[in-house]
This record gives C-alpha cells, sequence and structure tokens, in this order.
C-alpha cells in the first residue's frame, strides 16, 4: 500500500452507519490525503508537544507573575496542583488515543464522546486557538530578540523585522517531513532545559539562601497554592494557578501526531504521560529552585518589579557561572520562544487540514485538506496559517501595539480561554465515550476512564474561571484593548458558529455530518 499518495482513509462512523458512509464515499469518489506516515517516533512526538509548552519562556515569564501577583512563595506548590490536575486529564486522553488516532485530536475525541454538534463547536475553537497561539509566540520572540539585539549588539531592531523572519521560519520548515521540524524542535528544547537546569542546579548544590534554606514547607505545600501572596495588595492565588496551567498549553498536541507516528497506539499515550509528568515535575523543581536561590520573600519583592522580575532566575546563573551564562540565557529565551512558536504552527496546520479534508465542502477537501505528494506535509494549510498570522502581525504592528504586552498577551489570553474549555469538554467526552456509549469496555475503568477524566475536566474548569475572574490582571496594560473585550465574545461566537455549521449539515447534508470528526488513522485497533 503507498502510504505517501492521496487514498480513502477508512472513516469510522457509528457502527450501524459505516458500510453506508463508506459506499457513498466511493461512489462519488472523494478521497482524503493523508499526512506522512511513519515519520517520528516518540522522542520526536514528545520533543513537538514539550516545545509548545515552552519551558524557559513558561519560567522566565509566568513564574514571576505567579510569585509576584499570585501565590508567592507558594508558586511551585501552585505549579505541583497543575501537575495533578493535568495529569488526571492526560490519563483519560491517553487512554482515549489508545483508540481514536486522529490529527484533529480533541476535534475527533469530542466528536466520538458528545457528538457531531458539540465536536464541530469545539474544532472551530480549538483551531482559532492554535492560530492565534502562533501570533502570540512571535511577539514575545519578536520581543526577546529585539532586547537581545540591543543589549548584546547596541542595535535597534523594529519588531516587526523578528516577526516576519520567524513566520517565514516556520513557513518553510511546515512544508518539509515533520521529521525536519521534531529535529529542529528537539535541539531548541534541550539546550533551553538544559540552560534552566544550570541555574536550578546551582541553587540545589548551593544549599538554597543562606538564611532560608530551600524553605521546603513554604514553596511546596499544596495548601499554599490557594493562599494569596503574604503582604502584597491585590494578590491573588488564582492569578498564581492560572499562570501555571498557562504553562501547559500544547501539551496534549502529542495526539495530532498520531497519524504521522511509527505506532500511534504505544507512542501517543506514551508521549503523553512523558510530556504532562515530565513537565511538571521539572517546573515543580525550577520554580522552587528559583524561589530558594533568592529565599521566599526576597523572591516576591523582585517579582514585584518587572525590572527585577527575571533575576530569580538569572542572579543564580550570573553568581555560579558568569555573565556568559546569562547571554547564553538570553540567547535561549529567543530561540525558545521561536521554538514554541513553530510547534503552534504545526499545530495550527493540522487542525486547518483536518477541518478541511473531512469533505464538509469539496474545495476545503482539495485544499485545506490536501498533502503535499513528497513530503506528506499539511502544505496548503500551513500556507493558509502564515496568511492569517501574517494579517494579525501587521495589523498590530500599524495600529502601534507592544508585541509583548498586546501581540503575546491578547493572543495568549485570547487562546488559553478556548483550549481550557475544549480540554474540559474533552475530559467529559472520554467518560462519555466509554461509558455511556459503551465503547470498547475492556478499556473502560473506574478510574482511568471515568474519576480521573473527571476530576481533570472539573479542575480545568475551576481554571477558565480563575481566567474570567482574574482576566484584566492576566492581560494587565493591554486590558483596555477592543479585542481584550471581545475575546470572550470571540470563543463564545466561534462555538456557536460551529455548533449552527454542524446542525446545518444533519438538517441539510446527512452525508456530510455523518463524516465529522470521523476521519481517522485506519488501524483503529489497540496493537499488542
Amino acid at each position: 500500500m503507498d502510504h505517501n499518495g492521496p487514498l480513502s482513509f477508512a472513516r469510522k462512523v457509528l457502527p450501524q452507519m459505516t458500510e453506508q458512509v463508506v459506499s457513498k464515499d466511493e461512489n462519488t469518489g472523494d478521497s482524503v490525503q493523508r499526512l506522512k506516515r511513519n515519520a517520528v517516533g516518540t522522542f520526536g512526538v514528545i520533543f513537538m508537544a514539550v516545545a509548545t509548552a515552552a519551558p524557559i519562556t513558561a519560567m522566565v515569564g509566568n513564574v514571576p507573575i505567579a510569585v509576584g501577583l499570585g501565590n508567592g512563595s507558594h508558586a511551585p506548590a501552585g505549579y505541583l496542583v497543575a501537575t495533578i490536575v493535568l495529569g488526571l486529564f492526560a490519563i483519560g486522553y491517553a487512554t482515549m488515543a489508545k483508540h481514536i488516532t486522529a490529527t484533529g485530536a480533541f476535534y475527533g475525541f469530542i466528536s466520538h464522546g458528545l457528538g457531531r454538534i458539540v465536536g464541530m463547536a469545539s474544532g472551530l475553537i480549538i483551531t482559532m486557538a492554535y492560530i492565534v497561539f502562533e501570533g502570540s509566540l512571535i511577539g514575545i520572540f519578536s520581543y526577546f530578540f529585539a532586547d537581545f539585539a540591543a543589549t548584546q549588539f547596541g542595535i535597534t531592531v523594529p519588531w516587526l523585522a523578528p516577526a516576519i523572519l520567524m513566520l517565514v521560519l516556520n513557513c518553510i520548515l511546515t512544508y518539509f517531513d515533520v521529521n525536519l521540524t521534531a529535529k529542529v524542535l528537539g535541539v531548541f528544547l534541550i539546550t533551553e532545559i538544559f540552560m534552566l537546569s544550570l541555574g536550578a542546579l546551582a541553587v540545589l548544590f548551593r544549599g538554597g539562601n543562606p538564611e532560608t534554606g530551600f524553605a521546603v514547607a513554604e514553596t511546596l505545600n499544596p495548601i499554599g497554592a490557594f493562599t494569596p501572596a503574604a503582604g502584597v495588595v491585590g494578590a491573588s492565588a488564582g492569578i498564581g494557578l492560572f499562570f501555571a496551567f498557562w504553562s501547559w498549553v500544547g501539551f496534549e498536541s502529542t495526539a495530532m501526531y498520531g497519524e504521522e507516528s511509527k505506532d500511534p497506539k504505544k507512542i501517543i499515550p506514551r508521549a503523553t504521560m512523558i510530556s504532562v509528568l515530565g513537565v511538571g515535575i521539572f517546573y515543580v523543581f525550577v520554580s522552587w529552585m528559583a524561589i530558594a536561590g533568592a529565599g521566599p520573600q526576597k523572591a516576591v519583592e523582585m517579582a514585584q518589579d518587572s525590572a527585577t522580575a527575571g533575576n530569580i532566575f538569572f542572579d543564580p546563573v550570573q553568581a555560579t557561572y558568569g555573565d556568559w551564562a546569562i547571554t547564553l540565557f538570553k540567547l535561549l529565551l529567543v530561540t525558545g520562544s521561536f521554538a514554541c512558536g513553530m510547534a503552534f504552527h504545526n499545530c495550527a496546520s493540522r487542525y486547518l487540514y483536518a477541518m478541511g479534508r473531512e469533505g464538509l465542502s469539496t474545495g476545503l477537501q482539495k485544499t485545506l485538506g490536501a498533502t503535499h505528494p513528497t513530503h506528506g506535509s499539511p502544505y496548503i494549510a500551513s500556507f493558509v496559517q502564515t496568511g492569517i498570522t501574517l494579517v494579525l502581525i501587521l495589523l498590530f504592528f500599524f495600529a502601534g501595539m507592544d508585541p509583548y504586552v498586546h501581540l503575546y498577551g491578547l493572543l495568549a489570553i485570547l487562546g488559553t480561554m478556548a483550549i481550557l474549555i475544549v480540554q474540559s469538554l474533552c475530559a467529559f467526552a472520554v467518560i462519555a465515550y466509554f461509558h455511556f456509549h459503551k465503547n470498547h469496555p475492556s478499556s473502560a475503568h473506574w478510574f482511568k476512564t471515568f474519576t480521573a477524566p473527571l476530576l481533570g475536566g472539573i479542575g480545568m474548569l475551576y481554571v477558565v474561571y480563575l481566567l474570567w475572574v482574574h482576566k484584566d490582571t492576566a492581560a494587565g496594560a493591554a486590558s483596555g484593548t477592543l479585542l481584550f473585550k471581545m475575546t470572550p465574545w470571540i470563543v463564545v461566537g466561534l462555538f456557536v458558529l460551529g455548533g449552527a455549521m454542524a446542525l446545518y449539515f444533519k438538517l441539510r447534508d446527512p452525508r456530510r455530518y455523518a463524516m465529522i470528526g470521523r476521519v481517522m488513522y485506519e488501524d483503529t485497533e489497540v496493537r499488542d
């Protein structure tokens, strides 16, 4: 069988409809082009998933905010709580990934668990989330790039220049085999983890702050995650927890690469759990060492001022290794944000491809749903994603907005709100799929497919609530903009539009409706 060219997928719909839909598909001559099979292994999937979490950006960008405005010195406890909640979610998510392998991961999972209408609605807002996340990361990349050029070389760089550079590189790399992207991301990811580890280990071997030591009880007690920073006016534990969860956005992208992996039924569940727990343990350790190095009280004081907030990471590195390490650290902030943006470009391209290939529109199937004849990449979807992001960048630039405060901050909040809602729905879809629809009884389990996703889903709904309550603080100086005020309406509006589209197909074109979320990798059985 030719695994690289166009061919029909096994389109798994409800059991009683399978033969009918396949027969109709063959009569119309519709075909679905697939992504390149067996292109990436376990480590490649992990690299791409963890790159979307951007460890160095998450730590240096989010931890100081959590410390200064959130749960103070208990910020590492917030990351511990997030690890537990997301770990529970991942257990059910990974179990479902053993039976459903589709590039549109959330879209396919929710369509099977909660129905096609909710699935299409979720697919629309999750696609939007990944689309804007690339723009968001291009914003922070441009900020870090311009700062590095100014501090190291005395060169003033308009932020539009590095923004366009990153966008072009993302498009070029996505055009080729996904394995190339995995290798590039792997190099960047290893270097940024190495840099964060250098700082954390410096504190660990030095013994922490001379006066407070490691302050284990004060920083790692899970109860403290729900306690506002002591003595800080306006501090809220909710801010700390929200920024902790925000640091994981993108880990779920493991399932997107199922069709391109060498053994998806084993690789994707394994990569998902390794990504969630590995990133979680790393985040807890690094944030703990950052606070231990400065001392709990001093860390909170430093985090209050944006000019010194990053020093809870920079100071131990500089004191232990010298100025060269700070230069390297700042360079890796540039490459780390680039890696994250590139990973999100891949995610967005694959969601656009997944939505386009299902035949909901013949034109979309032949364009967005097309793959490169040689590389097996979603190259047209990638071009479309590049065009959309270019428009966003130009709009922000010519409106005189800041790449960090506005482009990064506003688009990250918009995308995070959407993705957390969809993650919650996906958790409940796992329960419905195994326990209400009675699919794969041998995999149904009281904890793995019911209790764990239930607790994980409730936990993420709580984070959505935290985002809503503290959205002004999260947006900072950008909270007065029109885009910020429209953010919840954009998410709700797209969700309603997606549901309305599915309902339209249900009433006017049952064949198209039957295909929603049903195009999958044809090997649907779990391999031993």
